[in-house]
């Protein structure tokens, strides 16, 4: 008889560890178990000072088998030139293989203008500024506060415009030809990419570039969005585009914070960038 009971008793053990076991993994891969099809959403938001975590957050969702579509939610002024780009490659490579559709907030200008261009679909809202199709360089002038404190610099140079777009005086005619050039061929590839990712003629796209900006409603009638509509219309035309019948899970990555992030390296270099500086920049700034 104790032998019975004990025998019952290891079953029902090994019963309940069978069930946290398949519990576990369920947990732990519940995306992989999940019966419906997979939207996942990319979030975009502030300022683009840096591009590896949207771009790896792309490229992962794009070889994710049991994602059928990717929605980006572009909510940004833009940013530096050369993440601006990076991102704009990751989108269109991602919509050569998945339907990617851009869902803009309150403001896709300038670098979230740019990196939206090349997706499957732009959906903004009728109040969404965007646009302004355009590059700016800040550079301060402290020249005139040194004079008055009595500070100079002094200068040992190689080349005679190693110091080009020094904040210590001003800029001559010769440098700001130079610093010109420069931006007109920045601007230059900016309408380029607009161009590709829109399918608008080059120069079609070239009267729209002069750093102006946009009503949602304004783009959709100059062809620079698809539609008009808020973010779960953006979901329920990916799940379309993609095929997906019913809801779609929805998959998102979230980002978690601390106190400590306040002191991090990262942030402080961030705030440090969107200060002005000699960066080329695709950013709207009112």
């Amino acid at each position: 008889m104790k032998i019975k009971v004990k025998r019952i008793c290891l079953f029902i053990l090994l019963f309940f560890c069978f069930l946290l076991f398949i519990s576990g993994l369920m947990t732990l891969f519940q995306r992989d178990l999940s019966l419906k099809d997979k939207v996942a959403l990319v979030k975009v938001e502030g300022p683009i000072i840096k591009s590896q975590k949207i771009v790896d957050e792309i490229n992962d969702y794009v070889k994710d088998k049991t994602i059928k579509a990717i929605v980006m939610r572009v909510n940004s002024p833009g940013g530096g030139v050369v993440a601006a780009q990076e991102i704009y490659e990751a989108v269109k490579n991602a919509a050569s293989k998945k339907t990617i559709v851009v869902s803009m907030g309150a403001i896709a200008a300038s670098g979230g203008y740019y990196i939206s261009a090349p997706a499957t679909r732009i959906i903004a809202n009728p109040g969404t500024l965007t646009g302004s199709i355009g590059v700016i360089m800040e550079i301060p002038n402290l020249k005139g506060l040194m004079d008055k404190i009595g500070i100079k610099t002094e200068v040992i140079k190689s080349g005679r415009h190693k110091d080009l777009a020094s904040v210590f005086r001003g800029i001559g005619d010769e440098e700001r030809k130079i610093l010109q050039g420069v931006m007109d061929d920045v601007h230059d590839q900016f309408i380029k990419a607009v161009s590709e990712g829109r399918r608008i003629p080059f120069e079609e796209v070239k009267k729209l570039s002069d750093g102006r900006v946009f009503s949602g409603r304004q783009a959709l009638n100059l062809n620079l969005v698809d539609e008009l509509g808020d973010l779960k219309h953006a979901i329920n035309v990916a799940s379309k585009l993609a095929g997906i019948k019913g809801e779609p899970e929805i998959i998102t990555k979230k980002e978690r914070y601390t106190i400590f992030d306040i002191f991090n390296k990262d942030l402080f270099e961030e705030i440090i960038k969107i200060l002005p500086n000699s960066e080329l920049k695709y950013i709207y700034l009112p």
